[in-house]
């Protein structure tokens, strides 16, 4: 998959709802954007292939067919290098940006401290974006263009989705490095993130993880990932609201050095699909039955 290198992004991210929406649930894809911003390039002393290093590289292509499963699709079209939406929206490094931060921005987190908050000074192992400092005007730009439009479009359809189905399950789609392993230093597969089983009812991860075993994938709960900002503050599973993360190894259907699709692309992509089908079919018929019992 080429990159492109854009005097500016637009749409900065984009909706796909199904011709007949049919299933309450929204995959989403925050980090496969690959439309460079021609200023942000010129300004970073990396060239293009490292700065690609943080992408979710393909995932959206992953999962882009759910539509025809009747549920609704979103991906971001800016890389996670220039921004994260699966940050809080002002976590902010003091020593990337000249002038004064907004007093409200969380300088003190351990996703700043590692150089990946919501403007990432760092990518790929440990290498600084930037030659210099940043002004503090182009981060709120980003942030107010880009962080706070996708996340009130997020929640628009979450609400919506909700108000048809009584009920609504975000699905947040990822990819990890391929030297992703076991403590016994075999490979993982997939990791399945529901914060702990506090982001969404215990049906819809154990219908994930269980269909991907089923298809030969080594698949584990929260760790190393257990889900980011949006599984966090986006589930709330008492109130019909679920969220949960999956995190795909990059080996399993893409060439890493140079961001294609490998030959398994395809098997990845009819597995992950199925998948999706089987959740569908199987979560929404246990948690109308489980908010049924509760009513």
């Amino acid at each position: 998959m080429m990159a492109v290198i854009a005097e500016t992004i637009d749409p900065a991210f984009e909706v796909v709802m199904p011709a007949q929406p049919a299933l309450p649930f929204l995959f989403n894809s925050p980090h496969s954007g690959i439309v460079y911003p021609r200023a942000f390039v010129e300004q970073s002393r990396l060239d293009l292939p490292l700065l690609r290093r943080s992408e979710d590289t393909l995932v959206d292509a992953l999962f882009a067919d759910v539509t025809q499963l009747g549920m609704a699709f979103m991906r971001a079209h800016f890389p996670r290098c220039y921004l994260d939406v699966n940050r809080e929206p002002y976590e902010l490094d003091p020593r990337m940006f000249e002038g004064r931060l907004p007093a409200y921005a969380n300088t003190r987190s351990m996703r700043v401290s590692g150089g990946l908050g919501t403007i990432a000074r760092i990518v790929g192992e440990a290498q600084e974006i930037y030659a210099r400092r940043i002004p503090i005007d182009d981060a709120i730009a980003r942030i107010d263009t880009l962080y706070k439009p996708y996340h009130r479009t997020l929640r628009q359809i979450m609400t919506q989705l909700q108000r048809s189905f009584g009920m609504a399950v975000l699905v947040d789609c990822h990819s990890m490095p391929s030297g992703c392993q076991r403590e016994d230093h075999s490979r993982i597969d997939m990791v399945i993130g529901d914060r702990y089983g506090t982001s969404c009812a215990p049906v819809i991860a154990e219908v994930l993880e269980n269909e991907l075993r089923r298809r030969g994938y080594s698949v584990v709960r929260n760790k190393p990932y257990a889900g980011g900002f949006i599984t966090e503050h986006y589930g709330n599973p008492a109130s019909g609201v679920h969220a949960v993360q999956i995190e795909i190894n990059r080996a399993l259907y893409m060439h890493e050095p140079t961001y294609r699709a490998s030959d398994a692309f395809e098997t990845v992509r009819t597995d992950l699909i199925e998948v999706a089908a089987a959740l569908g079919k199987i979560a929404q018929v246990e948690l109308t039955a489980s908010r049924a019992a509760a009513e």
